[in-house]
């Protein structure tokens, strides 16, 4: 009985550590359309330790990852996203169950209304993830169990995931991604005469 429990405790923790996809389901984002997608990477810092990636690749996935998860939303209204990396640990291989560091990305984040021309966040956020443990990688460290692609590829699509569910924090309480007056409007004319 007792390893019955352990086996679905475990299995409970592997499902809960699988990274995001672009396909989950989508979150209230009101009238949300992805505008540009600027990702930049001007002044990125590697942690001593980690595995090297060059700046084009973390700009390259980023701006992938953005437009895979957020181009699906249809909004009417667009916004876009300035995104700078500002630093990365990709973990190495390193010593099983003694030394198994995980990895890390840092981005600044900026969502631009172009309707009204400004900023909706004065200041840019910073998100900082870590990559999503399997069972595996969290037994011997993501170096040995996942490629760099791999790691890199889950830390982006987390810092994807907080990105948008800070997102969807900022439109129930501050009212992001409202339909204008004027949307409302046509979209109420636009109903009455079809």
């Amino acid at each position: 009985m007792l390893r019955t429990i352990a086996l679905l405790a475990l299995t409970v923790l592997v499902a809960a550590c699988t990274p995001p996809s672009p396909d989950d389901e989508l979150r209230d984002l009101g009238s949300y359309k992805l505008g540009h997608n600027i990702v930049v990477a001007p002044k990125v810092q590697m942690v001593p330790g980690s595995r090297p990636v060059e700046a084009q690749e973390w700009v390259d996935l980023l701006t992938n990852e953005v437009s895979a998860r957020f181009s699906q939303y249809e909004g009417d209204q667009l916004y876009h996203f300035g995104i700078s990396v500002e630093g990365y640990f990709v973990a190495p291989g390193g010593v099983p169950l003694v030394l198994s560091p995980k990895s890390v990305l840092a981005v600044n984040v900026t969502v631009w209304d172009d309707a009204a021309n400004k900023k909706l966040n004065t200041e840019p956020k910073t998100f900082t993830v870590f990559e999503t443990t399997s069972g595996e990688s969290f037994l011997v460290g993501s170096g040995h169990a996942r490629t760099r692609e791999e790691q890199m590829q889950g830390l982006a699509r987390n810092a994807v995931r907080a990105i948008e569910t800070w997102m969807v924090e900022q439109h129930k309480e501050n009212g992001w991604f409202d339909a204008r007056e004027a949307d409302v409007v046509e979209n109420a004319a636009d109903a009455a005469s079809g």
